[in-house]
């Protein structure tokens, strides 16, 4: 796990071009947003809760492609059996990877948000309280991110499909705009994505001042570990799943 997690920092600092240019975009993307939910102005209030939000979906837009990327490019280069040669099991080793991404997505997101957080002057009150709920919240963004990477052993090329996660984390997770104006139906099928539940008690409890005692009472929080531990062991039980299918296939190194 420490190697995995040295390999991604030096990865991270060798390509930090690229990861620049990715803070650099993500934040016009929310500056741009800003302007179009606020109708050409920046609310203060409503700016609070978007960025609320939009901090959760970086680690989404961070977190969900990195698995499925990694062994594509293992594939693709042909080093993917020896991952599964290697006396560790394959599970320690995308835990590694998954603990590796945790703090590099965490250094981005801190700087991103840090940065948009001054430039436009929103105030964002941190409280304790909300550490575990976006720790309880990425458990289940890392579920659905081994059900991408179980896809990627499969069908090799899934750069559309993460995409597409991506994309609809953004607009269907309240991210951007809280799911209370959803449409109801719309709003009942995105709570069943994996970080809309975290999103709402992040945002009850670092904007609104609740404690954990409170979003525990009214099930708010039950349902969030419920929700993630869900998504955890079915991510888990889907990447096992495509394994055994390539490893049956004969294709779990080819690309």
């Amino acid at each position: 796990m420490l190697n995995e997690t040295y390999k991604r920092l030096l990865i991270v600092w060798d390509y930090k071009f690229n990861v620049l240019t990715q803070m650099v975009l993500v934040a016009i993307v929310f500056i741009g947003a800003g302007f179009l939910l606020g109708n050409g102005q920046f609310n203060p209030e409503q700016m609070t809760t978007i960025f609320i939000g939009y901090v959760v979906w970086l680690y989404a837009r961070v977190v969900i492609p990195s698995i499925s990327t990694d062994l594509a490019g293992e594939a693709q280069a042909g080093t993917l059996e020896q991952m599964y040669m290697s006396p560790v099991p394959a599970e320690f080793l995308l835990l590694g990877r998954i603990f590796a991404m945790l703090i590099t997505s965490t250094l981005m997101v801190f700087l991103t948000g840090l940065g948009l957080a001054l430039i436009l002057h929103i105030r964002v009150p941190l409280r304790w309280e909300s550490i575990p709920v976006l720790l309880l919240t990425l458990v289940g963004l890392f579920g659905f991110t081994l059900i991408l990477g179980g896809a990627t052993l499969v069908f090799k090329q899934t750069e559309a499909l993460a995409d597409l996660i991506q994309n609809m984390l953004m607009f269907l997770t309240g991210s951007l705009l809280p799911i209370d104006h959803f449409p109801s139906w719309l709003a009942l099928l995105a709570r069943t994505l994996p970080i809309t539940q975290g999103i709402d008690v992040l945002r009850r409890i670092m904007q609104h001042g609740e404690s954990l005692a409170s979003v525990w009472n009214d099930q708010s929080l039950v349902w969030l570990i419920v929700h993630s531990g869900i998504y955890l062991c079915v991510g888990w039980a889907v990447f096992k799943w495509c394994e055994k299918i390539a490893k049956r296939q004969g294709t779990l190194s080819q690309y």
